[in-house]
């Protein structure tokens, strides 16, 4: 089996009806940059990253998998999936010009469109191919909810709501200009959804170090399982000060696009929940890295959903280290199988591959280009 051709594509998906805000950014549509991997027996293997739907950006992106890693692919083996991430990681042009951001989200795509076309090759999902179990419970806990944007009440409403169909935890976002602002709305939020509903909260790293051990002294009296990107993404030093200074565990990794972050923050014990993401990190391949490494300092894992669930429930049920995966929903309608929960767990995925194969309308609907 020979890699024939790169087809890539962008999808711009309307992320909800209501306008929605973190501490940094506003976002109305989801970005999906990704290709779809062709081979000569005429299999396929579609991967994809997560942006803000950004066009000029997301066309860096696709030309840096056609132009930058295309030529480096044809005429491989599809399914020699490590062995083609260490010849394209190392490829010396590509590090010239960057280890991190445009470059790893193109070379996420492409890992994960290679284990997606090897575990369709193989016949089964990707989970069965790296070795999870159909037993595996995987319990969601909602993210798409408690915008910062909205008011207390809407806040409050929805988090109810959420509740209500069945989901054990939920997350809101938080970094108000007045922090005071922000734990009223955690209060309110704790007495809304009851004592047993797992709570978690994020910064999306809007804080500095002051700040946060302001607020986050104060988390543990409403029984915030975590605290989420407090401080600026790249900061250990500050990750761990504060670990030390307050009760609420410390999760983060969205941001982080290697293995060696990963290693920084968990050997200066500056994050307790790690949150890799297969989308940005470089693909299944380096997130599986990480995975390990936190299993190796029984750390739990709990991947970013960047991608917006599919290829992370494939790896949640696979690593033993997972136990709970964010949900999100603004993708759901772009796959021939997406992800569902029922009862507060995620159902196993059925049909070979990553769960990432595009529905055939899914470019027609969403591409914009």
């Amino acid at each position: 089996m020979k890699i024939v051709a790169l087809e890539p594509f962008i999808l711009h998906v309307p992320v909800t009806n209501r306008k929605i805000a973190d501490s940094m950014h506003q976002v109305t549509h989801w970005g999906t940059v990704g290709v779809v991997v062709r081979a000569d027996d005429g299999s396929t293997g579609c991967g994809y990253t997560g942006t803000h739907a950004h066009l000029a950006t997301d066309r860096l992106i696709r030309d840096c998998i056609v132009h930058a890693f295309g030529p480096a692919l044809v005429g491989e083996d599809p399914r020699e999936v490590g062995y083609l991430w260490e010849k394209l990681f190392r490829i010396p042009s590509i590090l010239w010009v960057g280890r991190m951001g445009i470059t790893q989200l193109a070379l996420s795509a492409i890992d994960v469109a290679l284990w997606d076309l090897k575990a369709k090759a193989a016949g089964v999902p990707l989970w069965k191919l790296l070795g999870g179990g159909e037993s595996r419970r995987i319990e969601a806990y909602n993210t798409d909810g408690g915008w910062l944007n909205w008011s207390k009440t809407q806040l409050v409403d929805d988090a109810k709501r959420l509740v209500s169909e069945g989901f054990r935890g939920i997350k809101i976002k938080i970094g108000s200009p007045d922090p005071l602002d922000d734990l009223e709305r955690i209060a309110a939020v704790r007495k809304a959804i009851g004592p047993r509903v797992q709570f978690m909260v994020d910064a999306n790293g809007r804080w500095d170090l002051p700040t946060a051990v302001r607020v986050g002294r104060h988390l543990a009296d409403y029984d915030i399982r975590w605290f989420e990107e407090p401080l600026w993404f790249d900061d250990v030093a500050g990750h761990a000060a504060l670990a030390r200074g307050i009760a609420t565990p410390i999760a983060l990794g969205e941001q982080q696009y290697s293995l060696d972050a990963f290693r920084q923050f968990i050997a200066a014990e500056a994050v307790h929940y790690v949150q890799p993401d297969a989308v940005r990190i470089g693909g299944v391949t380096p997130w599986w890295q990480a995975a390990d490494l936190a299993y190796a300092h029984r750390l739990p894992v709990v991947a970013h959903v960047g991608d917006m669930m599919q290829i992370h429930l494939q790896l949640s049920i696979a690593h033993p280290a997972c136990e709970m995966l964010e949900y999100i929903p603004w993708l759901l309608e772009c796959f021939e199988e997406p992800a569902a929960v029922e009862d507060g767990y995620y159902r196993v995925p059925r049909n070979p591959g990553a769960g990432t194969t595009l529905r055939k309308d899914a470019i027609e609907k969403f591409g914009v280009e």
